[in-house]
């Protein structure tokens, strides 16, 4: 396996290059905030752990989550179900992990720096308001609307007709509903824009939020512009 990070990488530029690292880093208890600006070898071995385990463990979590994000499909030969495969394994698979694992960062942002900086409290409320309406969308889509979807497609009727376009009329209202909360998590955060001397924590979180709608708007392209229009 490649190994995109080295003992000889500095500890906050691999959190910057790869956001998830943080995760990883949290398990392991390195420091990648105020004690970020040092090789990675010199965390390591403050913690006393193995090298190679580390090593592997972060460059193959860099290797699998490159893998999801570039994979990519020819969307006019695509079926149906290979592009709601798709949706599941590489947009609610990222949902599902990077939702609750950044939770607990936004919360430290605000505890830390909200009586300084108000408009964190914003921002800790729409990500959780975001983080509760996409944990039950994607659900609702996996367990429910998704299977509806298919089963018109290969068994056409009038009845799955109507359920159909009811359930496309909902997922729609409720992608606008988290595409306005990505609008006003834009606003309040300045553009992802964190104030000048923000610790690495503070810059880490914006940093993640942007790639969260990032990946979102692809991710509802894929169902309103392409899924959705084919029933």
């Amino acid at each position: 396996m490649q190994q995109t990070f080295t003992k000889e990488s500095i500890v906050g530029d691999i959190v910057t290059k790869f956001p998830k690292a943080s995760d990883l880093f949290k398990s392991y208890r390195i420091d990648f905030c105020c004690g970020g600006n040092r090789p990675l070898i010199e965390a390591i071995e403050e913690r006393e752990l193995s090298p190679e385990q580390v090593l592997t463990d972060l460059n193959t979590l860099y290797s699998e989550s490159k893998a999801l994000q570039d994979a990519e499909i020819d969307w006019l030969n695509a079926s149906s179900q290979e592009l709601i495969d798709h949706i599941i394994a590489k947009h609610h698979r990222y949902l599902n992990e990077e939702l609750p694992q950044l939770s607990p960062y936004v919360t430290k942002v605000l505890r830390v720096h909200g009586t300084s900086n108000p408009h964190l409290s914003t921002v800790h409320t729409l990500f959780h308001r975001l983080k509760t309406e996409l944990e039950q969308h994607t659900i609702k889509e996996e367990t429910h609307d998704f299977p509806l979807l298919l089963e018109h497609e290969q068994n056409p009727t009038e009845e799955t007709r109507r359920n159909v376009m009811k359930i496309v009329q909902e997922l729609e209202n409720e992608h606008y509903t988290a595409g306005n909360l990505l609008k006003k998590l834009r606003e309040a955060t300045n553009d992802y824009t964190p104030p000048q001397g923000a610790c690495g924590t503070y810059r880490l979180v914006y940093q993640r939020l942007e790639a969260i709608e990032t990946d979102l708007h692809e991710h509802i392209h894929l169902e309103n512009n392409i899924l959705f229009s084919r029933v």
